[in-house]
Formats: C-alpha cells, sequence, structure tokens
C-alpha cells in the first residue's frame, strides 16, 4: 500500500514541485494551501506524513502542529523559509519529527520522507523489541510507544522517542551524533549534526531532566543514557 502524503504550503509552485516529487516515488498526495483546508484534509484522510509550512495565511504552521498532534501520531515534517533555531525548538517541542528550512532540496525532502516512514509504529507486542525498559523513576515502553515519569504519562514527537528509546536500550554507552543520525533519522542526513542536539534539548524538557539524571552530554562525543536498568546495581 502506497504511503499517503499531505503537502501544505501557500505557495503553489512548492505544492507542485513536492507532489511532483512524492508521486514520482509511488505516493499518494493531497495538497492544502491553508491551515483550514489542512486540517480539515488532514482529518479525512489521515494521511502517513504531513508536509507543513508555517507561514500559511490564515492559521499559524504552528497552530496547525498543535491540532494535529493533539489527536493524530501522524508523522509531520516542518518545511519552511524560518531558520531561526527558536522556531525549530519550538516545532519540535510541539511535536515536529523533523525541521527542514527553505530553500530545499526535493530530493532531500524525498529522503526524509522515506526516513520517517521507516520508523516503527506501534505493533501487537509480539515482538521482543517491545519489552518495556524500566528505570528508576521512568518506563520507555516500545510497543506502546508510551514514556512515563513517576507513572505520569509524558508527551513526545515520534522522532523524539525514537531517539531516547535508542540510548535507553543502550544504557551508558556513549552515541555520537552521527551515530543517532544513523539509527534514528535512518538516513544520510544532508543538514547540521547540531539538530540532535535540539531534539534532545526537547526530550530533557519533557522529562524534567537537567542532563544529570536521564541523558547525559559526552563532550565532544555526543550523548548518552544515565539511568540504570531497574533491578542491577
Amino acid at each position: 500500500m502506497s504511503a499517503s502524503i499531505l503537502v501544505v504550503d501557500d505557495a503553489p509552485e512548492i505544492r507542485t514541485l513536492l507532489r511532483t516529487y512524492l508521486e514520482a516515488e509511488g505516493m499518494d498526495v493531497s495538497t492544502a494551501g491553508n491551515g483550514e483546508d489542512a486540517l480539515r484534509i488532514a482529518a479525512a484522510e489521515r494521511p502517513d506524513v504531513v508536509l507543513l509550512d508555517l507561514g500559511l495565511p490564515d492559521l499559524s504552521g504552528l497552530d496547525v502542529l498543535g491540532r494535529i498532534r493533539a489527536t493524530s501520531s501522524m508523522y509531520v515534517i516542518v518545511v519552511t523559509a524560518r531558520a531561526e533555531e527558536v522556531d525549530k525548538i519550538v516545532s519540535l517541542s510541539l511535536g515536529a519529527d523533523d525541521y527542514i528550512v527553505k530553500p530545499f532540496s526535493p530530493r532531500e525532502v524525498v529522503a526524509r520522507v522515506h526516513a520517517v516512514l521507516r520508523r516503527p509504529r506501534v505493533e501487537n507486542g509480539d515482538d521482543p523489541a517491545d519489552e518495556v525498559l524500566r528505570f528508576d523513576g521512568l518506563t520507555v515502553d516500545p510497543g506502546a510507544r508510551e514514556v512515563t515519569v513517576d507513572g505520569l504519562a509524558v508527551t513526545l514527537s515520534a522522532l523524539d522517542f525514537d531517539l531516547l528509546l535508542a540510548l535507553a536500550r543502550k544504557p551508558g554507552r556513549v552515541f555520537s551524533r552521527a551515530q543517532l543520525l544513523e539509527q534514528v533519522w535512518g538516513y544520510a542526513f544532508y543538514g547540521d549534526e547540531r539538530v540532535v542536539d535540539v531534539h534532545i534539548r526537547t526530550i530533557r524538557a519533557a522529562l524534567g531532566d537537567d542532563g544529570t539524571s536521564v541523558v547525559g552530554t559526552v563532550r565532544g562525543v555526543g550523548y548518552r543514557f544515565l539511568k540504570t536498568p531497574a533491578g542491577k546495581a
């Protein structure tokens, strides 16, 4: 079954460009030129991936993102001219799974769509990889794709969950940014490796971690998961 993509951008030429490249990959593509249409189509068609511009003529793209994320786990990739780090951080904290700055390579966008589509969906729980990871005050459930802190559910974007899971499965192991990009993003990354840092910050904020209790920084190298699995000294 082909993947379904919703392209949301107020520029017709960008909608046409992305549609052409995505359809060449065998994907089903719908388009919207404003936020209201985007929300209506997203609710009706339930696309696998939304490519979302932030500069829409009616609703803020961030509002659209927040409303999509409140009711759905569909993947959302922000595609925008806003290059400031604060825009990336806000978008990722609201649940965006990736962030692409215009001008972009259409092939890069297609690569990132393929990457998010390769990420695991919720399974039936029979896979050994779905074993729940338990730590002091923290639980990571790969099957349900849920994280709890002191028994309370924590909301993470799909990409943030995958990043936390990759670290939590190897407590104590140091991962470089390049290793995390390869393992979690799943494609040859075109941009700045510091995108990993942005996602680590959103994970820490969601978990109430200051960098000393869950995800630690190894200066000049990358990151490691600090907690010890429950039952181990």
